[in-house]
Formats: structure tokens, C-alpha cells, sequence
């Protein structure tokens, strides 16, 4: 749904029955809200604003947490549990120290072993708080394993695209000696959380089996350590001398990166266009890239904040009271929003900068599924060197108009479940062009039709906005109400309602003919799908489509609810409909 919010006065949420009122004095006129995310209980009387300070985490109290911190694996709250993008936690919770990232380490060690993988380890880290003494802890056991370790040059942040993109340099042309990585962040999560993932060798987020192996492992080490019995699994040696060990190798990630951006993104375009250009790294990894590059390339692009500071002071809180480095929230975005009418486009990176955000003067902030549709529409009539056979990926609950703009484009469409790691394989053998998430992440291929990254890239799409302005004379936001208006304007949302353990189990097995019901808001049912017609892999819930409108219903991982995405061709009325009908079908076939 999307709101225009007057620059003084009150906001209606109309949603399935209830009404939520809330003050939006703040935000400048005509700011767009997308209501994209999740069903709002409250808004929170902070979102939009600087933070107060007593809900800013407590530094200290965290890396000190980290390291004494003692979790009980017999608490699932407290065992690693990787999920689509590896294990996250935090310290004062018990869920994410130092005794996680020995096991994790380890236990990623003993993988690779067991697979032959021999080559460096490509290692990076974000700029939540957590971050660094992951970093050190991870280096201690890896050292001490006889690991070589890529970490960056003068211990610079390093964002997620940098990462992947060296694995993938590394091993280009290699059959033995392969390089995995690494990738310290836990996205834009608040700033007491920390994350942990691993990359195997083809650069991307890893499979399942891959992470369910470490998993395995590492808990089995964590519930050593926690009994009591010492820690025999895991070698380590002291952070100094992990830090001279001759495995340890420093890397430039950054000038490495910086340099190839060319063969992705048609540089000259950009710098020969007009458009005055805006960044703000949103504190995060890729903070001391963005003037380089600008410099490099020579483009005319404003580097708004580069403040780095682990409480994230600076940002403006999300709609639910918390600190998140989300750049396609409009209310951790508000500070660039605000100044939209200096720029002709401002564009933002989440915090290990795998994420965009894309503000323009005319349509403000863009929803993540309108953007991906412009970069679909453009990048396949402006890429000569792409395969014509090279495919648009995207997942399950993504918008319905992506299926029109690749048909239109007489391309074919790659769908699959929610995690980037289904797109990997495509991105390696150029299969697919173009692949994109709607929570705002995304990669393409180069102009050679070559693999650029395999993990979400939050520069490539945000520079793209400028090659696609700069070509066409139009932004983003002009180009999508064009697409619109020859093929629908789609209205999108989401809801959670509630569901026990065993009925988010059921939903997640659910099949086809388990669904009776043979119309959703008064049209016929069309499909009904619990595996991605792309690659055929269980989509781990529901999905019901009509000729203008669909729903996918997927149990969450954390909590004991289930989330409704839903999308409509007909207008809000309908998207309502479509709700309301999506809840009665998935509460009757999970027996509430």
C-alpha cells in the first residue's frame, strides 16, 4: 500500500479491519510509505526520528557480554542456528559469543577439510559493534588451523559484494586450490546483533546442507565447551600471534573491487549525465568505498554521512522503536528522504552494503519490487552481451509484474524460494541475467555476460539508477509509472498472524490437494504451489495465484506466527480481499 503522508497531520492504516493511528509530523511532503514489511501492532512514537539515547545499545555492556557471556545449548534461543544468511544473535541474549564463533570456526575448518577446499579464506566484517571481535576470534581459529586468511588492508570494513566478488576473481580459471570466504555482519539488524556466515567456493551464500553441516558440527563443539570438559575440538593460538602467523595475508577488497565496477556498470554513461547524485552508506562497510569510486570514475556523486558509530546515533528508527540500517524503510531512511529535492538521485546501502535504497525527486523512496522492475526492463534492452537466453530470477514472494516485464521482454522467468543462495548456480554459468530479492536485494551479470557476484550487491544496483537515468532521461520512478501504465499497477503487502510450533510445521509440508477452496476474492484460483516452479525446491509454505492477484503464506523461523505476502492487480480493495481469503485458506488447512 503506499500513503502519501502530509507534512503535519495524522496517518490512517486501514488493514484487514483494524485502524492504526499515527502522527507523521516529520516527514516531508508527499513521502512515499510502502507498507511492504510486516502487519503493524503500533507505530512507534520515535519512527522517523533520531533515536533518545537510553534506547542506544550499550557498547561496553556488549563486547563484554561477547566475551563472557556462557550460552546453554540446551536452550534453542542459544544453540547457532544458520539460517538464509548464516547464524545471527546477540551477545546479551546468549546467542551470539565468543564461544559461537570458535565453534562456527571450527567447525567450518573441519568442512573444508573433509571437502579438499585448500586455497585462502576471503574474510570480511560490517560495522556493528559485534563485528570486530568476531573478526579476531574467527582469525585466532583459523590461524591456529593452518588456514590461510585474506583479511583487509589496514583492517578496513569490508562489505558483502567485495567479498564474493574476490572469491569468485580468486578462483577464476582454478580447479584445485579453491577459495571460500568468510562475511561478518548480520545485515541490517540492530545494532546489538551479530552475524556469521560462510561462502563456499562459488561465492554465494552456502546450501543447506552445506550450513545444516556446520551447524551440526558446531553445536556438538558449543555443548563441549558448555559441559564443562574443556574445549579439545577447537585450536586456537592468541590474536597477536594469529595476526603474524604467515597464513595471514592482507588483501585490498576495496581497490579490487572499486577497479572491475566497470565492466558491470557503464561508467561513461553515468559520468556523462547531468543527474547530481547522493550516497549515504547508512554507517556501514562500504563507507570508505563510495568516495574512491567517485573519485576513480570521476562522477558526481555526494557522500552525505560518512559517520561510523556502533550505536547507529545517526539513524532514524524503524517503524517499531528499533535502530535498523534498512534502506528500504522509509523511516530509517527519512534523513535521505529529506533531502530528496537537493538531488535527482539518492540512493542507500544497508549495512554490509548488500542491500539498495533508491530515492528520487519525483517518486521519493522506491518500494523494492518497483525498482526491480525498472533494472529488469532496463538492463536486458541495454546488456548486447548477455546470452539471449540468460533468464530474470526472482523468489516466490516477489511482485507479480516482474512475470509481465520478462514476458514482455520475451525472456524467461526463474522462480524460486526465498534465499539468494537458489540463484548462485545461474549467476556462474550466465543462465540468468538479472536477479533480484523484494527485500531489496539484487545482483546482475557483467556487460560480458560473466559472473560478477553471487551474493547481493547493494552498489551495482544503486549506481544503476544513475547508468539508467543518464541514458533515458527519466528516473526510476518515471520509468516504473510507465510500466504501470501499460501493464498494471500492482498493490502489495504483508501481514503475520498467529501459529503454534505444530502449525507452522504443517504449513511449511503442505500440499496442494490438502486446499479445497477453488477461488480467492471472487476469482478463480489459477495455481496453487508449494514448490518453486523454477527449480522445483520446496518453497517451505503456500502460494495461490488468480489472474490479478496472489498470496504466499510462509511459517517464520523465530517466531510462533506465520506471514502473509500478498499482491493485487485490482487495486487495495482487492489486496484486502486477497488477505482475508489467504488467512481462511491457510488457517483451515493447518487445523485452526
Amino acid at each position: 500500500m503506499i500513503f502519501a503522508a502530509p507534512h503535519i497531520g495524522a496517518v490512517f492504516l486501514f488493514h484487514t479491519g483494524a485502524l492504526f493511528y499515527y502522527l507523521m509530523r516529520d516527514f516531508p511532503k508527499e513521502t512515499e510509505l510502502s507498507i511492504h514489511q510486516t502487519h503493524f501492532m503500533a507505530l512507534s512514537p520515535f519512527a522517523g526520528r533520531l533515536p533518545d539515547p537510553s534506547m542506544l545499545v550499550n557498547i561496553p555492556a556488549l563486547i563484554t557480554a561477547y566475551y563472557t557471556g556462557v550460552p546453554d545449548p540446551s536452550d534453542p534461543d542459544q544453540r547457532i542456528a544458520f539460517g538464509t544468511s548464516g547464524h545471527r544473535g546477540g551477545s546479551l541474549r546468549n546467542s551470539f559469543n565468543e564461544s559461537h564463533i570458535l565453534a562456527i570456526t571450527q567447525a567450518i575448518c573441519l568442512y573444508r577439510r573433509q571437502k579438499g577446499i585448500d586455497g585462502p579464506v576471503f574474510m570480511g566484517m560490517d560495522t556493528h559493534a559485534l563485528s570486530t571481535p568476531a573478526h579476531a576470534t574467527a582469525l585466532e581459529v583459523l590461524a591456529a588451523n593452518g588456514v590461510d586468511v585474506m583479511i583487509a588492508t589496514g583492517d578496513e570494513y569490508t562489505p558483502t559484494p567485495a567479498v564474493s566478488h574476490a572469491i569468485i576473481k580468486y578462483n577464476l580459471s582454478r580447479i584445485k586450490g579453491l577459495a571460500d570466504g568468510i562475511i561478518i555482519t548480520p545485515s541490517h539488524n540492530p545494532p546489538d546483533d551479530g552475524g556469521f556466515k560462510y561462502n563456499p567456493p562459488n561465492g554465494g551464500p552456502a546450501e543447506s546442507e552445506i550450513t545444516k553441516w556446520i551447524e551440526n558440527t558446531a553445536n556438538g563443539l558449543l555443548e563441549e565447551m558448555t559441559r564443562g570438559t574443556g574445549a579439545s575440538g577447537i585450536k586456537r593460538i592468541p590474536f597477536e600471534r594469529a595476526l603474524k602467523a604467515g597464513t595471514t595475508h592482507r588483501h585490498e577488497y576495496l581497490n579490487n573491487y572499486i577497479s572491475d565496477l566497470g565492466d558491470v556498470l557503464d561508467m561513461d554513461v553515468i559520468r556523462g549525465g547531468s543527474a547530481k547524485l547522493a550516497v549515504d552508506p547508512l554507517g556501514g562497510a562500504g563507507v570508505h568505498y563510495w568516495q574512491p569510486l567517485a573519485d576513480k570514475y570521476k562522477l558526481n556523486i555526494t557522500v552525505v554521512n560518512t559517520q561510523v558509530d556502533p550505536t547507529f546515533r545517526f539513524m532514524t528508527v524503524d517503524h517499531d522503536g528499533k535502530i535498523r540500517m534498512d534502506p528500504s524503510s522509509p523511516y530509517a531512511m527519512k534523513s535521505l528522504i529529506d533531502r530528496r529535492d537537493q538531488f535527482d538521485i539518492a540512493f542507500a546501502c544497508d549495512t554490509d552494503h548488500d542491500r539498495h535504497g533508491i530515492v528520487t525527486k519525483h517518486a521519493g523512496l522506491l518500494p523494492p519490487n518497483h525498482y526491480l522492475c525498472v533494472c529488469i526492463d532496463y538492463l536486458f534492452r541495454n546488456r548486447p552481451g548477455w546470452s539471449e537466453k540468460a533468464a530474470v530470477g526472482k523468489t516466490v514472494v516477489s511482485s507479480m509484474l516482474i512475470d509481465r516485464v520478462t514476458a514482455r521482454l520475451g525472456r524467461k522467468l526463474y522462480e524460486v524460494p526465498v534465499g539468494f543462495k537458489w540463484f548462485v548456480d545461474g549467476l556462474v554459468d550466465g543462465s540468468l541475467g538479472f536477479v533480484g530479492e523484494e527485500s531489496a536485494g539484487a545482483t546482475f551479470l557483467r556487460h560480458s555476460g560473466k559472473v560478477w557476484t553471487t551474493d547481493k550487491d547493494g552498489f551495482i544496483p544503486a549506481l544503476l539508477s544513475a547508468e539508467i537515468m543518464a541514458r533515458t532521461g527519466r528516473d526510476p520512478g518515471e520509468l516504473y509509472e510507465g510500466l504501470t501504465a501499460e501493464m498494471g499497477a500492482p498493490v502489495y503487502d504483508r501481514i503475520d498472524a498467529p501459529a503454534s510450533a505444530e502449525q507452522k510445521k504443517i504449513l511449511s509440508q503442505l500440499n496442494p490437494q490438502q486446499i479445497q477452496q477453488k477461488e480467492m476474492a471472487g476469482e478463480p484460483i489459477t495455481s496453487m504451489l508449494t514448490n518453486a516452479p523454477g527449480n522445483g525446491a520446496a518453497i517451505g509454505g503456500l502460494k495461490v495465484s488468480t489472474e490479478n492477484g496472489w498470496f504466499a503464506a510462509r511459517p517464520s523461523g523465530t517466531e510462533n506466527i506465520y506471514k502473509i505476502y500478498a499482491e493485487s492487480f485490482n487495486g487495495n480493495d482487492h489486496l484486502q480481499r486477497i488477505l482475508s481469503d489467504a488467512q481462511s485458506i491457510v488457517d483451515k488447512a493447518i487445523g485452526k
